[in-house]
């Protein structure tokens, strides 16, 4: 089964960086996508980044590009979010998510199966 691990999330300041992590076990995940997407309350769940794990290809949100990398380590069976010169309005609970397909890169949070229990990122003023 499936398990999706986030951690690394805090309380910054803006301008400050930030490096959550995604520890994923359960398969092999050389066929997956993995995802962050973010939320905050009475919101839908936004998309943020994407990476295709046996590639490395990756596409990110228009809001988060340039500021935020997403990265995976085979050998550690994690995938990273680097967040860097972050905003307030960053401020959410970030999620890992992950799907096993090929194809065109997924946005819509109703496309990933498996996801992480998220972890709070607060980016103050």
């Amino acid at each position: 089964q499936v398990q999706l691990v986030e951690s690394g999330g805090g309380l910054v300041q803006a301008g400050d960086s930030l490096t959550l992590s995604c520890a994923s076990s359960g398969s092999t995940f050389s066929s997956y996508k993995m995802a962050w997407f973010r939320q905050v309350p009475g919101k839908e769940r936004e998309f943020v980044a994407v990476i295709r794990w046996s590639a490395g290809t990756t596409y990110y949100a228009d809001s988060v590009k340039g500021r935020f990398t997403i990265s995976r380590d085979n050998a550690k069976n994690t995938v990273y979010l680097q967040m860097n010169s972050l905003k307030p309005e960053d401020t959410a609970v970030y999620y890992c998510a992950a799907e096993r397909s090929g194809g065109a890169f997924y946005t819509s949070f109703s496309r990933y199966t498996y996801w992480g229990q998220g972890t709070q990122v607060t980016v103050s003023s």
